[in-house]
């Protein structure tokens, strides 16, 4: 009971949700417009209600899609603008110019001080900082440390060193097909627990996080049933490859690999029997999104164009122009006689560069970056500039990203994010400070499944729509209980190749400290911060003694990882 109450404590109103806006439905929803569209009266009204949405495509507003419903709950808020959206020349300089507003993590807001401003971006350009990456960032300063992080050519031998523990993660079809039995998904789990490993152990943090972004954005599932032989090969040559490179390359990269083309059914097109599903996906969530003005229309001449693209039994990307499907098509402004089965690839190719360039394209790429990195509600005057910059720079996506930490609205965003399961996780064992061993691919699978009960393991959305980006979508007590319950596992070292002979000294009591001077101690190395006044005395309560007293090290020897976890429970580990 006690340590119940303690957690209830040091956690605060999170474990009610107290982050995460409530997800009740706003009267302008997409769902509500379709619903408006309908005729009650009408047996088919879903059906012909929906297929009216399509056709008018005004119904749906900028930016709609599954992320921004979540937020759209009712008493959910906008970004708080603090000054005039502004780009820095510098990093740093945006920095220093950088407000606070009052929240979970401050009381009272202000100038963002260098301490905040190198937590905060720690917390959003990493899955979590371990010691290495403070100490890193206050010895090169702001301007450095991120210049070295948006390097294209930058090494990561522990990533690698992580990666390299799983034997197929990321392996070629050829590969995968020798190792193991026909339809076994032993390749997928490898590549997933490896990235896994690159998330918690890598140096390289910026680049993963930014993987992670399109590897949700360009999505596919991983496992799934059609992908065994080819998804971990798309984890590396698609995704990994471009992350720091241009959109354009990486979409068409996408659209010519076997992973994708059988996730979407692409493969199962004849130019007689026309599959939607991949030109339906590629306007909706790869592209230029539902408020573009595309209609039905477009969708099923998107899919003639893409018509033809599929993949051997090997695993390898094929044309087969007899199942193209030939004749005029217009997609929006954009249109070709494709009069040619054997020229059906390149109109494909031309179709894709025109869609990667759209403005709204730009738009969505912008808003993706912007939700991950500032605010579930992305500031739309960010938004617009990144888009900008994206068509200026022929969708290359590193000037985005230098935009966007220099710009105003990123310092000004301190506390306005909440990790979600994964990064919750993987910040744990990073602020642990969990070193790399042996056995440890042994405690990444350990890792992965409890991140599959969690709903957020690497690579493994179901659905073609990646993983959810904002709080809403993972508010709930049960999965709140579940969290804590990985903080113990980690600070107790429950999986081998995941513990340690003992707590690292800097998360240890000194002799002659007091509880206080521990438990401060403990809240600047995890959280980035003391511990507030309420949150030391449930600490006090749980190690039943006054803070004041001198730490009794024996028993502490024992109890000492019950007390790191309740510091990683509270609401300030959980803002990113």
């Amino acid at each position: 009971m006690a340590r119940r109450a303690a957690i209830g404590a040091v956690a605060g109103t999170l474990a009610a949700g107290g982050l995460a806006a409530e997800i009740l439905s706003r009267p302008d929803t997409l769902r509500n417009r379709v619903l408006a569209a309908e005729t009650p009266k009408d047996p088919a009204s879903t059906t012909a209600g929906r297929a009216r949405v399509a056709q008018q495509p005004s119904l749906a507003t900028v930016d709609e899609d599954r992320d921004s419903s979540f937020v759209a709950g009712k008493g959910s808020k906008k970004p708080k603008v603090t000054g005039k959206p502004q780009e820095y020349a510098g990093y740093a300089a945006a920095a220093k110019a950088g407000r606070t507003s009052p929240g979970v993590l401050i009381s009272k807001g202000g100038p963002l001080t260098d301490a905040q401003a190198r937590r905060h971006l720690l917390n959003r350009a990493t899955f979590g900082p371990r010691p290495a990456d403070v100490r890193e960032l206050e010895r090169l300063g702001i301007d450095k440390w991120l210049a070295a992080q948006l390097s294209p050519v930058a090494k990561d031998p522990a990533g690698d060193q992580a990666w390299r523990a799983l034997a197929l993660a990321g392996a070629d079809p050829a590969t995968i097909r020798r190792s193991i039995d026909e339809y076994s998904w032993e390749a997928m789990f490898h590549t997933g627990i490896a990235t896994l490993g690159r998330q918690m152990f890598g140096s390289r943090q910026l680049f993963e996080v930014v993987v992670d972004v399109f590897a949700n954005h360009l999505h596919v599932a991983t496992p799934s049933d059609r992908g065994w032989d080819v998804a971990p090969q798309y984890a590396v040559a698609v995704i990994r490859r471009h992350a720091f490179g241009r959109y354009s390359d990486m979409l068409k990269a996408a659209m010519r690999h076997p992973a994708m083309l059988r996730y979407l059914d692409n493969d199962a097109s004849t130019r007689d029997s026309v599959n939607e599903n991949l030109g339906r996906e590629l306007l909706e969530l790869h592209t230029v999104g539902v408020s573009s003005g595309y209609t039905e229309k477009d969708v099923r001449a998107s899919a003639y164009v893409l018509s033809g693209r599929g993949a051997t039994k090997e695993g390898a990307f094929e044309y087969v122009a007899d199942k193209h499907r030939t004749g005029r098509v217009k997609v929006l402004d954009w249109s070709a006689a494709n009069s040619s089965a054997k020229g059906g690839l390149a109109t494909g190719d031309r179709y894709l560069d025109y869609l990667a360039t759209h403005p709204a394209t730009a738009r969505t790429i912008a808003r993706k970056l912007v939700v991950r990195f500032v605010d579930d509600s992305p500031p739309a005057e960010l938004v617009n500039r990144l888009a900008q910059i994206y068509l200026r720079n022929n969708t290359a996506i590193l000037p985005m990203l230098t935009a966007l930490f220099r710009s105003s609205e990123f310092w000004n965003s301190l506390g306005s994010k909440t990790k979600r399961p994964l990064e919750d996780v993987v910040s744990s064992a990073r602020a642990l400070d969990l070193p790399f061993g042996p056995t440890t691919a042994k405690g990444l699978e350990a890792v992965y499944w409890q991140l599959t009960n969690l709903g957020h393991a690497p690579l493994a959305w179901p659905s073609p729509n990646g993983y959810p980006d904002v709080a809403p979508a993972w508010a709930s007590a049960g999965q709140l209980l579940e969290r804590w319950s990985m903080h113990r596992a980690l600070s107790h070292g429950w999986w081998e190749g995941l513990k340690q002979e003992k707590l690292p000294t800097a998360l240890r009591p000194r002799k002659g400290d007091t509880y206080r001077e521990w438990f401060d101690r403990l809240g600047e190395r995890l959280i980035g911060q003391r511990p507030d006044t309420r949150q030391r005395t449930a600490l006090s309560t749980f190690v039943q003694a006054k803070l004041t007293s001198r730490v009794d090290q024996g028993r502490m020897e024992w109890q000492a990882g019950h007390v790191i976890a309740l510091v990683l429970d509270s609401p300030q580990f959980l803002v990113r």
